[in-house]
């Protein structure tokens, strides 16, 4: 397989119909090499549009919501960002090259580790890996300018909103499944916020993450 070819491959035929046009973005997609973040007996799909699988029944984002979320997010160099969901790490390193400071958080330790060694071979150094449960937010460092969920959430904890500086952004998919929504909420004061939805999907649920309970007679 030609690698610069299949990569150049997702970007004109996944991510650039999928409204990914920011040259920042696409560029990213050349700079941080998605294959080094899949494991060796799923190389070959690191460029399919697809949700690759992890450790522990986990998988990766597709490149597409990959991409259309970090354009989405329009992050600055002097951001902080908080990610849920380290998986393999891949994200953390593609957020981690627009902003200052990346925590991203983990549940599993066998993924944790993962991703510290993923990061490490890459040279992505403005990151910590935490071992937790982010799907309520993360007190340690908050308030963020940035959180993302890299994956579902059943509902919108209000831990999450209330993690978010003025002015910062969430990036979050909300709902269950085939039902879901990839949203943009953006906290335009003390208790204001705007969302936007951005697209409609259907993605793996945080390990984490919890249904709510149905109403019972």
């Amino acid at each position: 397989m030609n690698i610069e070819q299949a990569r150049f491959n997702m970007i004109e035929q996944q991510i650039r119909p999928w409204d990914v046009l920011d040259p920042e973005v696409l560029e990213l997609l050349h700079v941080v090499k998605r294959e080094n973040f899949v494991a060796a007996e799923h190389k070959a799909l690191a460029f399919a549009d697809i949700e690759i699988p992890l450790p522990g029944g986990e998988s990766m984002l597709a490149p597409k919501i990959e991409a259309r979320l970090l354009q989405d997010l329009g992050l600055k160099k002097h951001e902080s960002v908080l990610e849920i969901g380290s998986g393999s790490g891949y994200m953390a390193a593609l957020l981690a090259h627009k902003a200052r400071h990346v925590t991203t958080v983990e549940v599993s330790p066998e993924l944790k580790a993962l991703a510290q060694k993923n990061l490490a071979a890459n040279d992505v150094s403005n990151v910590s890996v935490e071992l937790g449960d982010g799907a309520q937010g993360w007190t340690n460092g908050a308030p963020f300018d940035v959180i993302v969920v890299s994956g579902s959430l059943p509902v919108l904890p209000e831990a999450l909103l209330q993690q978010l500086k003025v002015g910062g952004r969430l990036a979050v998919i909300i709902g269950q499944a085939p039902a879901m929504k990839a949203q943009l909420i953006t906290r335009t004061g003390e208790a204001g916020y705007d969302t936007r939805t951005l697209f409609e999907t259907n993605v793996k649920a945080l390990a984490s993450a919890v249904a709510p309970s149905k109403f019972q007679f």
